[in-house]
């Protein structure tokens, strides 16, 4: 008897539960089950416990799966994810496979043969914060809402676990730096990024963010403030290469669309707030790795991240103590720094609040508002909305 054979090895510790339940062909779990079973009953522990039992699902909760799968849920719903909700709305919980060949057995279901791929995957970061992943997909993802939106989402690549995403009409350098900034107010200071090469975090001449009205850094907007907190930016040399963002992007038009639908949340203020308060907890609960340690790094006390994610300029100051910012003449007020400003060089920085924060040698000597009336502002505005060349895209 094979079973037995191998819980003998796996009772002995010359195999591990792992490798038990490789040989026999069964999941991690069903081979603990069994040798709890082995080492409390012994033998007849192992004896098919089917025999001579009722079926357990009666023709009635058939029917009422059925239902529910084909009318309430429309059939929009993939296997697992109509278990799981059936179990979490119903209280029905039943096993995928039984659930699977029951509405399999009406015969209104296709079953799709999925096309065995060769994917060579990369090992997982061994803690938290290591490695982070960060894309954006533009997809429909409301149906009543025919326009797509971009879903700017971040995930760990040690963990799984998504700790920062929202939905944007516009993916925008200072969208993707809100959805940063987010991440770091939840879990600290991260050590790498790792983005792909047609985005806002890598400079180009041709497409790339920072090709706009000045094009006046070699480094982009968003890079400069991940090197200011001392996170490394990685950039992929294929979209392939970031597999876990792609997958968990995968997961989210899969079951994002479809909670939504049955929510019948109707727009994108409200759909931010399903996804953050209901969404992403249950998929970290369901898909994220637990116990695993952390590497993330405190935020330092005299790091402020609304001016570490700004965008940032530089102006030379005129002999009359002004300077010239997208249109505007901006004098500069008196300050202990006046004789030794003159044509020298100053920092702006500029947030998505349109507040502009002038800095001399590393220090704040100014901060007013810019009106979002201003036309130059808004042919930024409009030209950034528009350098945001992404890898994945819906079909």
């Amino acid at each position: 008897m094979k079973r037995l054979r191998v819980l003998e090895e796996l009772v002995k510790k010359r195999i591990r539960v792992k490798e038990a339940s490789s040989l026999l062909g069964i999941s991690y779990r069903h081979m603990l089950r069994l040798k709890r079973r082995y080492l409390e009953e012994g033998i007849e522990g192992l004896r098919f416990r089917q025999r001579g039992r009722k079926p357990q699902i009666t023709e009635e909760e058939k029917k009422k799966i059925v239902d529910l799968y084909f009318e309430v849920y429309e059939g929009k719903l993939n296997m697992m994810h109509f278990k799981e909700t059936i179990e979490e709305e119903y209280g029905i919980g039943y096993s995928y496979e039984s659930i699977r060949k029951i509405i399999v057995a009406t015969g209104l279901k296709k079953v799709k043969k999925r096309k065995k791929e060769y994917r060579q995957r990369r090992m997982r970061m061994p803690k938290e914060g290591m490695l982070v992943q960060m894309d954006s997909s533009y997809h429909q993802w409301i149906e009543d809402i025919p326009e797509k939106w971009y879903l700017i989402a971040m995930i760990d690549d040690a963990s799984g676990r998504v700790y920062s995403a929202k939905f944007f009409e516009k993916d925008t350098t200072f969208n993707n730096m809100e959805v940063i900034k987010n991440w770091i107010k939840k879990k600290g200071i991260f050590i790498a990024l790792y983005v792909d090469k047609a985005s806002h975090f890598y400079t180009t001449r041709h497409g790339g963010i920072h090709y706009d009205l000045n094009d006046e850094h070699a480094d982009t907007q968003i890079q400069m403030a991940l090197e200011e907190l001392g996170i490394r930016l990685i950039t992929a040399n294929s979209p392939q290469a970031k597999g876990r963002i792609e997958r968990l992007f995968r997961t989210f038009q899969d079951r994002l669309i479809n909670e939504l639908y049955f929510r019948k949340i109707k727009d994108y203020e409200s759909a931010n707030k399903f996804l953050q308060k209901h969404f992403i907890p249950k998929y970290n609960k369901k898909f994220g790795l637990k116990r695993i340690k952390n590497a993330h790094s405190p935020i330092p006390n005299d790091v402020n991240l609304d001016l570490v994610f700004t965008k940032r300029y530089t102006r030379r100051v005129r002999n009359d103590f002004t300077i010239s910012f997208l249109g505007e003449t901006i004098q500069l007020p008196p300050s202990k720094h006046k004789l030794s400003l003159r044509k020298a060089y100053v920092e702006l920085r500029l947030n998505s609040s349109l507040q502009l924060f002038i800095f001399y040698h590393g220090k704040l000597i100014h901060t007013l508002s810019l009106s979002p009336s201003n036309k130059k502002i808004k042919q930024e505005v409009f030209v950034d909305s528009l350098l945001k060349v992404r890898s994945y895209y819906d079909g």
